[in-house]
């Protein structure tokens, strides 16, 4: 069985070379005008935002959310994109973190880290850096980031909990894990829930809500926050499911509103704890 891995870099370096020849991702931020992995992708970030962004870094998004929207970013700050496709996270945050700030972006993917950098040289945006690399082996020093965010790829990665280690080891103490992913609410058939993550498209392995915060916890994280950004219903997934050959109907009450698109916020203690929720 082809490795997981691989299958995220074929299908994201394909979505860098479509867009580089004049298409889309086919599941980014201009997906609603082409009908494709809506309503995943679309409507995710407002004109203002965009409109002085080169069209190739809007037209590679492939996120869930908005995390720069979200992540409260200052002037000055250090800023790492986990999984930053064609970069328009980490444009964005730029401007946020201002000349003073920095703005990294890891991708494991030398298309969408060719085609980064030359959103990067057209927008002329200079404390920004792509690095190349893996989510699970960041390549940046211990306590040397101030905010990580990142859009809908932590669940692309078979081993979560070992991104969520590195986001801690990168980041400062008192800094911020701030990113947009899509997480499942309760339980549910395993082919039921497979049928959904096939639906959604541009996620391989959601977590279930209580998991993701188990995890972070895990990871040593504290003040954990799960909010719902986007609730998909079951009408969202009729087409796709209908045409899979399942009874949309039937399988309603399992599915309707334990989708979520979510922004997940967590923060590195400031110093080590002296005993359980003593860092709460």
């Amino acid at each position: 069985m082809q490795d997981i891995k691989e299958i995220v870099r074929e299908k994201y370096g394909a979505a860098a070379l479509r867009v580089t020849t004049g298409g889309s991702s086919c599941c980014g931020a201009a997906a609603a005008l082409e009908g494709c992995c809506d309503p995943i992708t679309s409507n995710l970030y407002d004109v203002s935002q965009t409109g002085s962004l080169p069209e190739a870094a809007v037209l590679a998004s492939l996120g869930c959310g908005n995390p720069t929207a979200l992540a409260e970013l200052q002037p000055g700050e250090t800023v790492l994109d986990l999984g930053s496709g064609g970069g328009i996270d980490v444009l964005l945050s730029a401007k946020r973190v201002g000349p003073t700030g920095k703005a990294f972006g890891l991708d494991m993917t030398d298309e969408m880290l060719a085609l980064a950098r030359a959103n990067q040289r057209q927008a002329g945006v200079e404390n920004v850096e792509f690095l190349k690399g893996e989510i699970e082996n960041i390549p940046l020093p211990d306590n040397s980031v101030d905010v990580i965010i990142s859009n809908c790829v932590v669940n692309l990665s078979a081993d979560k909990g070992r991104v969520l280690r590195e986001a801690f080891r990168v980041l400062k103490p008192g800094g911020r894990f701030a990113v947009s992913d899509v997480v499942t609410r309760g339980a549910m058939q395993p082919e039921i829930r497979s049928s959904i993550l096939m639906w959604v498209g541009c996620v391989a392995g959601a977590l279930e809500e209580q998991q993701y915060r188990s995890k972070l916890a895990e990871a040593g994280f504290v003040k954990i926050d799960v909010e719902p950004t986007r609730i998909y219903r079951m009408e969202d997934a009729r087409a796709f499911l209908t045409g899979e050959g399942i009874d949309v109907d039937a399988i309603a009450p399992q599915v309707d509103g334990k989708f979520m698109s979510a922004f997940i916020r967590a923060v590195k203690p400031t110093a080590a704890c002296c005993g359980p929720g003593c860092c709460d």
